[in-house]
């Protein structure tokens, strides 16, 4: 019990002075591990768990669709995808907020990124939004839920990241579990939009002409095409999600300079972006990493998995738990290393009574995704409230209902294995 005690305290209170996440985590794991052993062999333990942590050939996966998510946002991709969004749902009242869902979903999915997707859409419709007297706060709102959708629908970096903390489920069958979820909850989101739009009364758009949703459906079909051919060429096998992300990366290249919306001059600073962020999830992957060593070491996913169990012999009952327990946790602790962490302790629990790998990835994954969005650190809240130039009390009345619909299609994930295990079935 000293060493759990040891471990928790050091890094919450690291995390309360504020500390970053992966040196809190570091910290806390030598601190850990120095009551069992001397100090010099804790230090070369955990430098060494650490080394051995990143020595995956799926991790590469990470910083070249992290590339591939730069290159996107400046070149010209996110634009041609909103255009599209806009021709096809614009006429509708308070259409714009619907282009704004359809919009993130796309681009996020395609550059696998979140906060790319609340920056370059709310960047981009934000202006517009705001000069047809659409309400800020509720526009945010929609752009910061609304992009948590590419984390759900592939290609995901999170679930390559939770494919390496479960010891090797299938990414693609993670990628194809993802998508219903992740259509799910766009809709769920829009609904949420409709009694909104109702409320306020907003005007309908002016309606495009069958030629212009063609002309913005063949300026966007390339971009679209990246996800055929990503997904289908992990599904059939032609070749691994590694090897995916750098076609992603090619292929982003080559669409952006033929949009002439990327000059060579841009490239540096899109591959310090990328280095910086690559940097930073590596960081935490590897701290992460030697957490779950520790863990592992002091019988902790044992006890708490004994734990858990003894509670109730219930998978609903387990299951609510858990997904309590992921909430609070994805409140103040980033997805990465959230999922590396907790991965090992609550996965054994899961399969013990039944549930699928793929399933509770799903289901793990859309849980931190509401923590993207709720404060006191979650990245994605903090860009959509800076892209609108609003603050975090005024957001949160219209966020509300927004958590709500999140959480009743995260149960429906839980308790509905189909959801996300009947796509995959399909290609096995």
């Amino acid at each position: 019990m000293i060493e759990v005690l040891i471990l928790v305290l050091v890094f919450f209170v690291l995390l309360g002075i504020g500390v970053p996440v992966a040196w809190s985590i570091g910290i806390s794991c030598l601190l850990t591990i120095m009551v069992s052993i001397d100090s010099l062999a804790s230090v070369t333990t955990i430098a060494q768990r650490m080394a051995t942590g990143l020595d995956s050939f799926s991790l590469l996966a990470i910083p070249l669709f992290v590339l591939a998510g730069q290159i996107m946002n400046q070149g010209g991709i996110a634009l041609r995808l909103i255009n599209f969004a806009k021709a096809l749902m614009g006429a509708l009242p308070g259409g714009l907020i619907y282009v704004n869902v359809i919009a993130a979903m796309l681009f996020g999915a395609i550059s696998g990124s979140a906060v790319a997707a609340t920056s370059a859409i709310g960047g981009i419709l934000g202006p517009f939004m705001e000069k047809e007297n659409y309400s800020k706060e509720f526009g945010a709102a929609i752009n910061i839920t609304a992009s948590t959708t590419g984390l759900i629908i592939p290609p995901s970096n999170v679930l390559i990241v939770y494919s390496l903390a479960s010891g090797g489920v299938s990414i693609a069958s993670l990628f194809l579990a993802g998508y219903i979820p992740g259509i799910l909850m766009g809709l769920a989101l829009m609904l949420v939009a409709t009694f909104w739009i109702k409320k306020k009364k907003y005007p309908a758009g002016e309606r495009s002409s069958l030629g212009t949703i063609l002309k913005t459906f063949l300026d966007a079909l390339p971009s679209l095409l990246l996800l055929v051919v990503v997904i289908g060429g992990i599904v059939t096998g032609v070749f691994t999600a590694t090897e995916a992300s750098g076609i992603a990366v090619l292929y982003c290249l080559v669409l952006s300079f033929v949009y002439r919306e990327l000059k060579v001059s841009s490239l540096k600073s899109i591959f310090l972006s990328s280095v910086g962020t690559t940097a930073i999830v590596m960081l935490l992957i590897a701290t992460s990493m030697s957490m779950s060593w520790v863990m592992s070491f002091e019988n902790i996913p044992q006890n708490v998995s004994s734990a858990l169990l003894s509670l109730s012999d219930n998978k609903l009952v387990i299951l609510i738990i858990i997904n309590v327990l992921l909430l609070f946790v994805g409140t103040f602790m980033d997805m990465t290393p959230a999922v590396l962490i907790f991965t090992p302790i609550f996965l054994p629990v899961v399969t013990s009574m039944g549930v699928e790998p793929v399933q509770f990835g799903i289901m793990m994954v859309m849980n931190l995704c509401v923590g993207l969005c709720t404060p006191p650190v979650g990245a994605v809240l903090f860009i959509g409230v800076g892209v609108a130039k609003t603050s975090i009390q005024k957001i949160m009345k219209p966020l509300l209902p927004l958590y709500a619909v999140m959480a009743i299609v995260l149960l429906m994930v839980t308790f509905i294995p189909a959801i996300s295990l009947w796509l995959p079935s399909l290609f096995e």
